[in-house]
């Protein structure tokens, strides 16, 4: 099966295309565009012929597409969920879970669409400004550049599609060359919603080269980029004044108190998760696990036995909780981390195996801060779980980083739970939930290496529009 570049509510033959791998059993799945300079800057012409007409769309209208969107992905759950399974290895019942919440996310895509609304301003409070009225409305800026991961090749593309509709901005999305095929399909929805022509365009391929074409084209008003610091470090430094959201790394840390002593089970059933969900390829997933040492012992006791169950299989069976990573590249690099933290002291209590085309769930102890598995982004099946003495120790380890993009706390003491809220360096701080937790619309960005910019539809409206002031003189 072939795929092209999605232009102007259709497919369009490509001139070049490359074999998309399935990453659990190496079988080629479909032959996908390979795009061009020339065919993303089609996609650009497409785009902002678009937005001419996107601007103009009344509030309901672009609502109405976003909730006929919703309701098809809806009906088509299970073919998404299938092919997300397929493109990114990601086990079938996490990927009905993405399904899902892209579909509420379209949902609170409409809603937002019919709230964009300024305020009025009195003028009689400044001197001489008697006699006027203002106020101020929103604009959608033009067309939007969106270069999304692999991890979730669906809701993270939705997190920039839906916002930009919603405000009458086009978009030109540059989906992972791993995970294509969804943004593809989405697109395709999208038209069948009654979106107009142009105003969704999809283009794979080679990031640097496509990205380098939405940099340096003035008609590209925003960039919003999901990725890695590197990479998002240097597109900052191209983009000279287009506007900028940048959704980078993290190596997201928990606090567990030995107050929460009562629920303990609980804790650990909730932190297992959020260590090895999707593998640990999860922007927020749990990397650093920091718990008090009057509860550590049974804490890592219960963790381990519950991370010794987790199911490790192929990622269309049901029952499959952990599977193989994205590529082998990526195996190699968590084995070599987890294998430099051995070598250096720590301790491994399970885990650390090559399996297939994955590793199976890593539980490590006693690490060292400067150890890659504690100070960079594993974004693997691994996590570490290091004994504190107090609250004020894990506070100081948990901000002794440099990124800051989620943190959790479990406590039920609380002047300890506000003081983390208040002093943890993060953009989102989780009290009595693991930093693996996000809801469609609730503000997410990060902090340091992080990034900056807020998705959350709501709140990436807010960054996809541009303010305007409109006075009267009543009294001319």
């Amino acid at each position: 099966m072939k795929f092209g570049t999605y232009l102007n509510g259709q497919y369009s033959e490509a001139a070049n295309y490359y074999d998309l791998i399935n990453p659990y059993n190496d079988k080629v799945i479909a032959e996908v565009a390979d795009g061009t300079v020339k065919e993303m800057e089609r996609a650009i012409n497409a785009a902002y012929k678009a937005f001419q007409t996107m601007k103009k769309m009344p509030a309901v209208d672009r609502a109405a597409s976003l909730f006929k969107a919703a309701e098809l992905l809806n009906e088509k759950k299970e073919e998404f969920a299938k092919l997300i399974t397929a493109e990114a290895g990601k086990p079938i019942t996490a990927s009905r879970a993405e399904v899902d919440r892209s579909v509420q996310t379209l949902q609170f895509s409409g809603e937002e669409a019919k709230k964009i609304g300024g305020e009025y301003i009195p003028m009689d409070a400044a001197v001489g400004g008697a006699g006027r009225d203002a106020y101020t409305i929103f604009e959608p800026i033009g067309v939007i550049g969106a270069i999304t991961p692999f991890n979730f090749p669906l809701n993270l593309v939705v997190h920039k599609v839906g916002p930009a509709i919603a405000s009458g901005n086009s978009i030109v999305v540059k989906p992972a060359e791993k995970t294509p095929l969804t943004a593809l399909k989405l697109a395709e929805l999208f038209t069948k919603a009654g979106l107009p022509d142009g105003a969704l365009n999809v283009v794979p391929g080679d990031g640097a080269t496509l990205v380098k074409v939405l940099l340096e084209d003035e008609r590209v008003q925003k960039i919003s980029f999901t990725g890695s610091p590197a990479v998002g470090k240097e597109i900052k430094n191209k983009a000279g004044l287009k506007r900028m959201t940048l959704e980078l790394g993290s190596n997201s840390a928990l606090y567990v108190d030995a107050s929460v002593s009562d629920k303990l089970a609980e804790v650990v059933d909730k932190s297992v998760a959020g260590a090895f969900a999707y593998n640990g390829q999860v922007c927020i997933h749990t990397q650093r696990i920091y718990v008090h040492e009057k509860i550590a012992d049974e804490f890592l006791k219960q963790f381990v036995e519950k991370t010794k169950q987790l199911t490790f299989g192929d990622p269309l069976e049901e029952s499959t909780i952990v599977t193989g990573m994205i590529n082998k590249k990526s195996q190699q690099r968590v084995l070599e981390w987890v294998k430099e933290a051995v070598e250096g002291g720590a301790d491994l209590l399970t885990g650390g195996e090559k399996q297939e085309n994955g590793i199976l769930p890593t539980v490590l102890t006693n690490v060292k801060e400067t150890d890659k598995v504690a100070c960079e982004e594993v974004f693997g099946p691994v996590v570490i779980i290091n004994r504190v003495e107090s609250s004020e120790e894990a506070l100081e380890l948990m901000n002794d980083s440099q990124y800051g993009l989620n943190a959790g706390v479990f406590t039920n003491n609380l002047k300890q739970s506000m003081l983390f809220a208040h002093e943890l360096e993060v953009g989102q701080v989780l009290i009595n939930d693991v930093p693996t937790l996000r809801f469609d619309h609730m503000p997410y960005g990060g902090v340091k290496s992080s990034g900056y910019g807020h998705e959350g539809v709501k709140y990436a409206i807010r960054e996809m529009t541009r303010m305007k002031m409109i006075s009267l003189n009543y009294s001319f």
